[in-house]
């Protein structure tokens, strides 16, 4: 496992993704190395490391791979956010990454993904890695929003599921459910899955699993706090 360390990243480019998501793309003097899956600390108030609502955490949404790091995040009125909608081109941050260890591995050929809303953010990273590779690994995702028109990252999925018949994406607008997943799968116990968001979608998609009873090694877990 790659070990973190602190970073200082320079913002290249502003990427709207819905009316209320944005994507923040960085560069570095340092090649940042990390694992699809893993996600970083951005840090606002470098004296004190432990500011949690200036400090905060987001996933690697972008292919390790590709020469820039991105993240993304769904702004609200938080202090953080604040900070995020006024950064300019060329400003500085100071990172600590990579962190993290529900990740992806090339010897995972079956996987899905159970997700909800700003939870794609590592989706992303991970899928656009394996396009990049151009591996041969069979994905279908779940997920799940609350409106048809604030999907993050919808155009990205469309286009990969199009070229790629090893991709699939089922948007629903309700909660990813037990009948869901019996009417598109038939077999669960040979495929890993992924869950990433808050605790409650956590811990409602883990019992979910067990339900079908989809191992306890083939779950793969990270809950998003304090965002």
């Amino acid at each position: 496992m790659v070990k973190d360390s602190f970073h200082k990243i320079k913002l290249l480019q502003r990427i709207r993704r819905t009316p209320t998501v944005e994507s923040f793309r960085f560069t570095s003097d340092d090649k940042i190395k990390f694992y699809s899956g893993q996600f970083l600390k951005i840090i606002f108030d470098e004296e004190d490391l432990n500011n949690k609502e200036l400090n905060k955490y987001l996933s690697f949404s972008n292919s390790p791979l590709r020469n820039y790091i991105e993240v993304t995040k769904r702004l609200s009125q938080s202090e953080f956010s604040k900070r995020l909608k006024s950064l300019n081109i060329d400003d500085y941050l100071l990172i600590q990454a990579p962190l993290g260890n529900c990740i992806f591995k090339e010897e995972y050929k079956k996987i899905a993904f159970l997700i909800g809303g700003i939870g794609i953010t590592p989706v992303i990273s991970i899928v656009e890695y394996i396009v990049d590779r151009n591996l041969d690994t069979e994905v279908v995702v779940f997920y799940s929003n609350r409106t048809s028109e604030d999907i993050p990252f919808k155009e990205e999925l469309d286009n990969w599921q199009a070229s790629n018949s090893n991709i699939k994406v089922i948007y629903t607008l309700g909660n990813i459910d037990k009948e869901l997943l019996i009417r598109e799968f038939k077999y669960f116990t040979e495929r890993i899955f992924f869950i990433f968001g808050p605790p409650k979608m956590v811990e409602a998609m883990v019992e979910l699993c067990a339900q079908l009873g989809i191992s306890k090694d083939n779950t793969k877990t990270e809950t998003f706090l304090g965002y």
